[in-house]
């Protein structure tokens, strides 16, 4: 039987080379477990939450027990407490302003102006981002102490022990994504009209500040950098308007990732069929495109193969709803069309809170066949 050190590092071995369009005896699995973790191990949400420790706690044996094909997971604990500041929002936490079972919410109340555009070009965007912080969500700072204050090394120590690979050591968010948040997406999609000039600026000066926050992650050498886009998709933008403010910074980040000598994980929500060849711009090898199941895969696979991993995208609703042979299928379905080689299988987005156990085991289990 193999140590937990002798499979992280086989998994490990099987990612790079997936990664790098090497053949591999299966495609990797990667999991984002996250609130179905704390479903899976019998705990309520807001205990979840509540305890960083143990919610990493909680992710790795819920990872351990989804198979042997299991080789991944996307997060070492739980980062939701953190989601509302980290996107200039308010935040709903399960067990404080939700039921102890609801899904944490995001809750988008366009506190950023068009001001604030100013106040980043002329200061930059860590010094605007502490002052919005600090004067418009201050009651969100306890929730980003917590998050500091955890113990993140240890985690991945602790996966990387039991066998589990941790994909990401780091991230970097789009200034497109902060900003439509911060001002609210139907105020954003005005500025870009009304003064695209001033939020042009206001995006090249946020995006040093930006990759600078992701810096001290590479010292630790880790497998991916997460590259975060959640509002970018090329169905939310028309061509000028996504190749002005998405692009060029998208393909910065990515740039930059590669040239720090490590991996960019490019998790794309939303719908990116119309410009999927673009992608092929960026540094072949040196990234993983993580569909939700909102692009067509086929599509992606036949505009990226041959440059780049292909990740995704066993949808939430046959996770959820469908049966096991189902999820088998359809997951082997990826498998033999988009992959074996140079394909990470993995859900859509991440597990959703309500997927039944028996369809994530034959998720994974669908890697090997078995």
């Amino acid at each position: 039987m193999k140590t937990g050190l002798e499979l992280f590092q086989e998994r490990t071995d099987r990612i790079k080379k997936t990664i790098a369009l090497e053949k591999t005896d299966r495609p990797p699995v990667v999991l984002g477990v996250d609130s179905f973790a704390a479903r899976h191990m019998g705990f309520t949400l807001a205990e979840y939450l509540s305890d960083m420790d143990r919610a990493s706690e909680m992710m790795l044996n819920c990872m351990l027990d989804m198979g042997e094909n299991a080789d991944c997971s996307m997060q070492t604990t739980a980062l939701a407490i953190a989601s509302g500041p980290a996107f200039l929002s308010r935040q709903k936490l399960p067990g404080r302003e939700l039921g102890e079972n609801d899904i944490w919410q995001v809750e988008e109340v366009d506190l950023m102006t068009v001001e604030d555009y100013d106040m980043i070009i002329d200061k930059g965007w860590n010094a605007f981002n502490k002052h919005f912080l600090e004067t418009r969500i201050p009651e969100t700072l306890a929730d980003l102490e917590t998050v500091s204050k955890a113990n993140m090394p240890q985690y991945d120590t602790n996966f990387s022990n039991a066998g589990v690979v941790p994909l990401s050591g780091g991230a970097i968010m789009m200034p497109l994504d902060l900003f439509s948040c911060g001002r609210g997406m139907s105020n954003f999609m005005k500025d870009l009209f009304k003064c695209p000039d001033k939020v042009q600026a206001a995006m090249d000066a946020a995006m040093p500040d930006l990759l600078a926050m992701a810096k001290p992650c590479f010292a630790a050498n880790p497998l991916t950098v997460m590259m975060g886009a959640p509002r970018s998709a090329t169905g939310l933008f028309s061509p000028k308007l996504w190749q002005r403010f998405v692009w060029p910074y998208m393909k910065q980040a990515v740039e930059f990732i590669a040239d720090n000598g490590s991996i960019a994980y490019l998790h794309m929500d939303g719908d990116w069929n119309r410009d999927l060849e673009v992608f092929r711009e960026l540094p072949a090898k040196k990234f993983i495109f993580h569909s939700d199941n909102s692009t067509d895969i086929y599509k992606l696979k036949e505009a990226l193969e041959g440059h780049a991993c292909i990740m995704g995208d066993v949808p939430p609703a046959l996770l959820t709803l469908g049966t096991p042979d189902e999820v088998y299928n359809y997951s082997r379905r990826l498998v033999n069309e988009i992959g074996p080689t140079g394909y990470i299988l993995a859900e859509a987005c991440f597990v959703p809170f309500n997927a039944k156990e028996e369809n994530v085991k034959a998720m994974v289990a669908a890697a090997s066949g078995k």
